[in-house]
């Protein structure tokens, strides 16, 4: 995999694949602004690339010259790691779009009810988007990078957020932000039942 520089260039030099990657999956390099003053307890440096719709923003931690984790900062005053490299983020994104949604269900951080979580969720992800798949191939052939199940990217994510440890809180102007796993079950949730 390329890493996050000739990722990042190839999504900025490709207005198709830009366009499609915040249409479809919510990784809009235009949208790089998140809160003001923002830091990681570590003081790793973190660098803006994109946004989504709700006004998260994801961050690269780290300097060029380190491996560079990824950190999503939700508007709701929620962050955590949920990649190891730009190119595992995006391979999350792309193949899993419905990603926050499973850590919305993880019933605190329990793997089980985020993989009951997808099952409901894939089958919302189609329904709501019937090109997704036609997307997903088109993206992942443009990024060189192969699309992976969804509870492969699910166990992934998180082990991502459980393992980040505490260098990796976000603060911004607001405080210290919460962490990525939701509180709520599956089963809470009426319309998956």
């Amino acid at each position: 995999m390329r890493d996050s520089i000739d990722l990042l260039q190839r999504v900025n030099e490709d207005r198709e694949l830009a366009v499609l990657l915040a249409d479809a999956f919510e990784f809009d390099v235009r949208r790089k602004a998140g809160s003001e003053s923002p830091r990681l307890v570590s003081g790793l440096p973190l660098e803006g690339i994109a946004g989504d719709f709700t006004g998260g923003t994801f961050y690269l931690c780290g300097t060029v010259s380190s491996p560079r984790p990824v950190l999503y900062a939700s508007s709701e005053g929620d962050a955590g790691i949920i990649a190891t490299g730009l190119s595992q983020a995006l391979a999350l994104i792309v193949g899993f779009p419905y990603w926050r949604d499973s850590l919305e269900y993880s019933a605190g951080g329990d793997l089980g009810a985020m993989e009951s979580a997808t099952a409901f969720l894939l089958r919302d992800m189609m329904a709501n988007r019937p090109a997704m798949e036609a997307e997903q191939s088109w993206v992942a052939d443009s990024l060189c990078m192969p699309i992976e199940t969804p509870l492969v990217l699910v166990a992934r994510l998180h082990e991502a957020v459980k393992n980040a440890g505490s260098g990796f809180t976000f603060i911004d102007e607001t405080g210290e932000y919460g962490n990525l796993f939701g509180p709520f079950s599956p089963s809470r949730n009426q319309r998956w039942k």
